[in-house]
C-alpha cells in the first residue's frame, strides 16, 4: 500500500518482475495500491505478475444474473490519485481486473502491456470509475474479458492508438444496476484495433434498474476490426450470465449523442451492427459514419437498429439496415 498524501511528487521505477502470492487469504483486499497521491510517475520496463490461474477456477461470478461476485485480488488500484504518468510497464495473469482507477484525476495511462488468457474470467485490462480527464494510449491489451472498461461518473476520457484482443473489447458499462450510479460523459475512443475480440465497442447497460443516468456525447472513430465477433454494439438488455428472465423493466438509462465515425474490418458474426436500446428510453443522436464490415462468412453483414430514434447516416454505412 502506498498511501499519501506525499509531501513532494513520488516516482517509481519498477524493473524486473514481481510475482503475487497465490493464497487469496493474504489479500486485504488488492496487491498493489497507491491512494491519495498528487503526482505519481511510475515507469517500467518491469512486470506485475498476478499469478491468477488458481483463483480463475473459483470465479463464480457469470452463474446466474443475481450473482453478486466477491472481487478477488487485484493485480494494480489507483484511488483518489492525481497528476500521474504510468508508463512501459506490464501486468499479466491478474486474478481479477489487472488496474483499477477510482476517485482520480488527471492520468495517463502510456505504453502499457496487459496479458491474461482468453478465457480467464472477469480479467479486465483497466477499469475506470468516478474519475475524469484519463488517458490510455499506445498500449497492446489482450484478456479475458473486456481490454478497457467504463464505470460510472466518468468524464473526459480518451483511449487511443491502443491494441485489444483476446477480450471482449472496449466497454462502456455495464451500468444502471446500482441506485447510486451517476453519468458518464465525454469520451473517446479513437485509433483502436480489435482482433479476435468478443465485441469491439460496445455500450452496456442492466435491465430492470432504478437509476435514470445518463450517457451521452460519446466518439468511437478510426477503428479497425479483424475478424471481432460483434464489432458495434449498444446493448440495453445486458445479462451475461444468459438466465434473465423476460419481463424485466426496461433499462432506465438515457443514451444519446453517440458518434461512430470510420469504422473498418471483418465480423465473424451475420449481425456487424447491433444497437438495442431501451423501450422506454430510445437512444438519441445516434450518428453512423462511414462504416464498412464485412461479414467473412457466407451471406452479407446486417444491422439491427431496435428503439434507436432516427439514426443519422452519413456516407458510406454498410452494413446499412439501419438507415
Amino acid at each position: 500500500m502506498f498511501r499519501g498524501p506525499c509531501k513532494s511528487p513520488v516516482t517509481i521505477h519498477l524493473i524486473g518482475t514481481l510475482i503475487a502470492k497465490k493464497n487469496l487469504a493474504l489479500y486485504k483486499p488488492n496487491w498493489i495500491e497507491f491512494q491519495y497521491i498528487n503526482g505519481l510517475i511510475l515507469f517500467g520496463p518491469g512486470k506485475v505478475d498476478g499469478q491468477g490461474a488458481d483463483a480463475w477456477t473459483k470465479n463464480k461470478c457469470r452463474q446466474n444474473h443475481k450473482s453478486l461476485c466477491r472481487p478477488f485480488p487485484m493485480n494494480m488500484v489507483f484511488s483518489f490519485v492525481s497528476n500521474a504518468n504510468i508508463s512501459r510497464i506490464s501486468s499479466i495473469n491478474s486474478k481479477y481486473f489487472h488496474m483499477l482507477v477510482f476517485g482520480s484525476n488527471n492520468i495517463t495511462f502510456d505504453s502499457i502491456t496487459i496479458s491474461a488468457p482468453g478465457d480467464s474470467p472477469n480479467t479486465d485490462g483497466i477499469h475506470i470509475a468516478v474519475s475524469q480527464n484519463i488517458i490510455v494510449q499506445n498500449s497492446v491489451i489482450g484478456t479475458g474479458d473486456d481490454c478497457v472498461s467504463v464505470g460510472d461518473k466518468t468524464h473526459n476520457l480518451t483511449i487511443s492508438g491502443v491494441r485489444c484482443g483476446p477480450g471482449h473489447g472496449i466497454s462502456i458499462g455495464s451500468l444502471g444496476r446500482n441506485l447510486n450510479e451517476e453519468d458518464v460523459v465525454g469520451l473517446t475512443i479513437r485509433n483502436c484495433s480489435f482482433r479476435d475480440t468478443q465485441n469491439g465497442v460496445r455500450i452496456k447497460t442492466w435491465q430492470n434498474g432504478l437509476n435514470k443516468l445518463h450517457v451521452r456525447d460519446l466518439v468511437f472513430e478510426d477503428i479497425r476490426m479483424e475478424d471481432v465477433e460483434n464489432p458495434i454494439v449498444i446493448d440495453q438488455k445486458y445479462c451475461p450470465s444468459r438466465t434473465c428472465p423476460d419481463n424485466l423493466r426496461p433499462s432506465s438509462v438515457k443514451i444519446r449523442n453517440v458518434k461512430f465515425n470510420n469504422i473498418v474490418g471483418t465480423s465473424t458474426s451475420q449481425t456487424a451492427i447491433n444497437l438495442v436500446c431501451s423501450a422506454s428510453n430510445p437512444c438519441e443522436g445516434v450518428e453512423l459514419n462511414h462504416i464498412d464490415l464485412e461479414f467473412n462468412g457466407v451471406g452479407e453483414a446486417k444491422a439491427t437498429c431496435i428503439n434507436v430514434k432516427a439514426p443519422k447516416v452519413i456516407g458510406l454505412v454498410k452494413p446499412d439496415n439501419c438507415a
